[in-house]
């Protein structure tokens, strides 16, 4: 039986009321990774701010250019997109405009993402990632 939280506006009892609840970042995802290019106009409008200083960059890139290959498997695909979905949302559990603390939720679902279908980010994927970061960082 899979797991299910008590209700589907559940947040953690210490989160200030701010911070989004499970079904709104649910809903939020569902609706980004549905509309492909309205997720890729969102991530690289994020990204292109954020390049020079996301320690992860390299990763979220070359996920990107692997949630967008043609040739990866569908089931790949859905992981790599709902972390991308993440990491432009408006607002997720730790807010990105906090200093130092606030993109490391973003870089935990991307790490724990690229985990699980790490054999299907090819080199052509990181070689791609390393251009564009080159030529945005100048």
């Amino acid at each position: 039986m899979p797991f299910r939280y008590a209700s589907a506006s559940w947040s953690p009892s210490w989160a200030p009321s701010w911070v989004p609840s499970w079904a709104d970042v649910e809903e939020l995802t569902r609706r980004l990774a549905a509309d492909e290019a309205g997720l890729r106009r969102s991530f690289w409008k994020k990204f292109r701010g954020l390049a020079a200083r996301l320690p992860f960059a390299e990763d979220l890139l070359a996920a990107h250019y692997c949630a967008f290959d043609r040739r990866t498997p569908i089931h790949v695909k859905a992981v790599l997109v709902g972390a991308l979905a993440y990491f432009v949302l408006p607002a997720d559990f730790i807010p990105d405009v906090l200093p130092v603390i606030g993109y490391t939720d973003d870089a935990a679902v991307l790490a724990a993402a690229i985990k699980l279908v790490s054999s299907h980010i090819t080199p052509h994927h990181r070689e791609a990632a390393q251009r564009m970061l080159a030529r945005m960082r100048g």
